[in-house]
C-alpha cells in the first residue's frame, strides 16, 4: 500500500496572472510547506505573479522561473503556470539568488553555495550528501550557465546538482528567475533540499553517437562559436558528415543531428543554434578548441523516456513525482513527429512537473536536447 504523497503538483492554464496563482495555490496547498517551485510563461504580468505568489505563500520558501513552455498535470502547455509543493514534514529546504552573472566570479559563486550549505546544516543537522540534492534555475540568456554550474557543483562537492535555463516563450529577449519574493534578471537561483524520501537525480537523451570523430580546430568559447572543424569551415564540414549541403542546414537538421562530446565516460549533447554567413556555427553551449565531437542520430524519444522511468523505479521504487527540465528542442521535435500524446501519457503516469528550457544542467555540465531532473519515491520504499 502506497504512503501519502509528500509532493503536490499543479497546473493552471488561466490567462490572468492572479487567477493562475490562486488556482495553483488551491492545488498544491499543504498544511506546512518546505518549498514551492513554480514555472510560468513570460507572457504573464510578472509583477502580478510575484505579488500574488507572495500573498498566497507568505512565509514559504518559493523559487521559480519563466519558461519556453510548462509541464504539469495538464501535460505540455504554453501560457500556463505549473509546479509543486514539498511537505515540511518530509523536506527541509534553503534557497538563495546569485546576481550579476555578467560579472560572475568563481570565488563569489563558491561562497554563495557554501553559505547555503551552512544554512542547511544549521536548520537540519542530519543533512548530508546522501540525503541532499540541489536545484539550479539560471537566466537562460546569460551565456553563463557553464561557469555557474561548474563553480556551484565544485562547492557542493558530492551533493547532486540538476537544473534548467529559464526561457521566454522562444522570444530570446529576456528571461527571469524567482527567489526572495521577486523576479531577477541576469541571475541564478540555487535551492538545497534534504529529505529521507528516496530520490534520484537523472539525465536522459535519445541520441546515439556515430563513429566519425570531429575535432574543433578554431573556436570562440565566450561567443559559443565554432569557426573550424577538422581545419575546415565548421558549417561545411558538419554538412558533409550529416550528408547535406551548407544550404540545406537549418533548425530541424540541427535538431536531428546534434553533436555529442564524451565527458568522464558519459555522452553530453551539444546542440547547434545556427549556421552563420561566414561558415561558422553558433552552439547553445560553450565549445573549446581541441574538443572532440561525434555527430549523433536519434532513437525513439518515447521509448527512451519510458526506459528512463523504469530505471528510476528500479533505483527508488514507485515514483510519486518527477521534477523535469526538458529542452525546448525536444518539445519541438515531439510536436513535429506527432508524439505529444505518447509523451504526455508517460508524464501523467509518473506525475511530471517542470518546464521547457533553454538548456539543462547536470552536475557541473551544461547540456542541450536533454531531459534532466529528479525523481521522488515514497517513504519506506526503494528499488
Amino acid at each position: 500500500m502506497m504512503t501519502q504523497k509528500s509532493i503536490r503538483t499543479a497546473h493552471s492554464t488561466a490567462s490572468e496572472a492572479r487567477t493562475a496563482v490562486r488556482e495553483f495555490r488551491e492545488q498544491v496547498g499543504q498544511e506546512a510547506m518546505a518549498l514551492v517551485v513554480f514555472f510560468c510563461s513570460s507572457r504573464y504580468d510578472l509583477a502580478e505573479i510575484a505579488d500574488e505568489i507572495n500573498r498566497q505563500f507568505a512565509g514559504v520558501t518559493v523559487i521559480g522561473c519563466t519558461t519556453a513552455g510548462e509541464i504539469g498535470p495538464s501535460g505540455y502547455r504554453d501560457f500556463s503556470l505549473s509546479g509543486a509543493s514539498f511537505a515540511a514534514g518530509d523536506y527541509v529546504a534553503v534557497a538563495g539568488v546569485l546576481s550579476d552573472l555578467q560579472d560572475f566570479e568563481m570565488a563569489a559563486g563558491q561562497a554563495f553555495a557554501q553559505s547555503l550549505i551552512r544554512q542547511m546544516e544549521a536548520g537540519n543537522p542530519g543533512s548530508n550528501e546522501r540525503n541532499t540534492f540541489s536545484l539550479l534555475l539560471v537566466d537562460g540568456l546569460s551565456v553563463r550557465e557553464e561557469q555557474v554550474a561548474q563553480t556551484l557543483k565544485g562547492a557542493l562537492a558530492s551533493i547532486p546538482l540538476v537544473g534548467g535555463s529559464a526561457g521566454d516563450d522562444i522570444e530570446f529577449s529576456r528571461t527571469w528567475v524567482f527567489c526572495d519574493g521577486r523576479f531577477h534578471h541576469d541571475a541564478a537561483v540555487l535551492a538545497l533540499l534534504s529529505t529521507d524520501i528516496p530520490f534520484s537525480v537523472f539525465k536522459t537523451q535519445h541520441f546515439v553517437s556515430d563513429a566519425e570523430r570531429l575535432v574543433v580546430t578554431e573556436a570562440d568559447p565566450e561567443a559559443r562559436l565554432v569557426r573550424e572543424i577538422n581545419g575546415l569551415p565548421a558549417a561545411e564540414e558538419y554538412a558533409r558528415v550529416i550528408g547535406t549541403s551548407v544550404e540545406g542546414l537549418g533548425a530541424m537538421r540541427f535538431a536531428a543531428s546534434p553533436m555529442v562530446v564524451v565527458i568522464d565516460g558519459t555522452d553530453y549533447v551539444r546542440s547547434i543554434q545556427k549556421a552563420n554567413p561566414d561558415g561558422s556555427l553558433t552552439f547553445f553551449c560553450a565549445i573549446d578548441e581541441g574538443l572532440v565531437f561525434r555527430v549523433a542520430h536519434g532513437v525513439d524519444l518515447v521509448d527512451n523516456l519510458k526506459q528512463s522511468a523504469q530505471e528510476l523505479e528500479s533505483r527508488i521504487g514507485p515514483i510519486q513525482a518527477v521534477c523535469a527540465f526538458d529542452c525546448i528542442l525536444r518539445n519541438l521535435e515531439i510536436l513535429q513527429h506527432g508524439q505529444k500524446d505518447r509523451v504526455e501519457q508517460v508524464f501523467r503516469k509518473y506525475d511530471f512537473f517542470g518546464f521547457s528550457t533553454y538548456g539543462e544542467q547536470f552536475g557541473p555540465v551544461h547540456v542541450n536536447q536533454t531531459l534532466t531532473g529528479v525523481a521522488f519515491g515514497y517513504r519506506g520504499h526503494d528499488g
